[in-house]
């Protein structure tokens, strides 16, 4: 995803996909482990996902604070 779509999220909607980011994750490093995974940039294209919206979270939290 783009930064700028993390952006357009509500704080609800940024939960629900770094909850969802992190379940994906898991599965890729599954099936890293077991030898399944075709494409080993996934994990860390995820891993940025999940910066991504984390930090998209973390500024409006502190918009809310302002």
């Amino acid at each position: 995803m783009k930064k700028n779509q993390f952006s357009e999220m509500s704080a609800a909607e940024l939960n629900d996909k770094v909850v969802e980011l992190k379940k994906e994750l898991f599965n890729l490093r599954f099936q890293l482990a077991t030898g399944q995974l075709q494409d080993t940039m996934a994990i860390a294209n995820t891993k940025r996902d999940i910066a991504r919206a984390k930090t998209a979270l973390r500024s409006l939290e502190l918009k809310a604070q302002a």
